[in-house]
């Protein structure tokens, strides 16, 4: 169970992605949802969200960045071996509204998450035009995957090195200054959804966000998760992950998110050490 049926590493290898089976996961499992995975006994359990199902299959994907220890010991784990846990689906389905004209904006790993939205959107009947974004052409994920969700695609490197040269946001304001959006989804580097939020709110345009605050059990239970939104206290594992994007305060958020990053980063130079060690 939960034994990895496909592996590539993109992005120089910063990025891994994993086909996870997982049938009864698959069965379920729906756009903008949510999985806890455990490498193993030494591992921490982390939330990440879907990028792919194959209910046929019974396959799950989740694409990560290696950040941190767990994520480092995600990517020792090869083809044929098995995740210790992977619970799921967890959080709340995209609510998806036939027919509308919606843009869907993805920085860095945040395009993994938007992906099977924008292709359950465009699957629903809506017109789906993407804007996806990273440092620089290395960086940039699932392109193609992008392409075929989308009815128009842009892609933008900060450096300029592929694509429109700059931000995401410069293309979409471009894009919301010719009118007609009725909605935009923003997933990516809590900074990005934030500037994606003020912008959208000055058009009057409705804006989706996916959260990825600190999460502990991803039911409930430990209010970890705990974020901001209109004011009121909500937890991303049960009320999200995604929120109206003009109600967030992100500048909380991303607060809370560095709140470890010191013991974090002990932990990840304790476990390439422990690694090196061994070999």
């Amino acid at each position: 169970m939960f034994t990895i049926v496909a592996r590539e590493e993109m992005a120089a290898g910063t990025v891994i992605l994993n086909e996870i089976l997982a049938p009864s996961i698959a069965a379920k499992a729906r756009p903008g949802q949510f999985l806890i995975l455990k490498a193993n006994e030494k591992g921490e359990r982390i939330p990440l969200t879907m990028a792919e199902t194959d209910p046929e299959k019974g396959t799950v994907t989740v694409i990560y960045m290696v950040v941190g220890k767990s994520t480092e010991l995600f990517k020792r784990l090869k083809v044929g071996e098995t995740y210790q846990d992977v619970i799921g689906p967890l959080g709340q389905p995209t609510h998806i509204e036939p027919g509308k004209n919606v843009i869907c904006v993805g920085g860095g790993t945040g395009v993994a998450v938007l992906h099977p939205i924008a292709r359950g959107m465009k699957q629903a009947g809506c017109n789906v035009t993407s804007i996806i974004g990273a440092r620089n052409k290395d960086l940039i994920i699932l392109e193609d995957k992008m392409r075929l969700a989308s009815h128009e695609l842009h892609v933008c490197t900060d450096d300029g090195s592929y694509g429109h040269a700059g931000f995401v946001t410069e293309v979409l304001k471009e894009k919301l200054k010719d009118g007609g959006v009725d909605q935009v989804v923003a997933i990516g580097p809590v900074p990005m959804m934030k500037f994606v939020s003020q912008m959208t709110r000055e058009f009057g345009v409705p804006t989706m966000v996916s959260l990825n605050p600190i999460m502990i059990d991803g039911t409930g239970m430990c209010g970890g998760c705990r974020v901001t939104v209109g004011g009121e206290i909500k937890f991303g594992c049960v009320d999200g992950p995604e929120f109206d994007g003009h109600q967030v305060d992100f500048d909380e958020l991303m607060l809370r998110l560095k709140a470890y990053a010191a013991e974090e980063r002990c932990s990840h130079e304790r476990c390439a050490c422990e690694e090196r060690g061994a070999q």
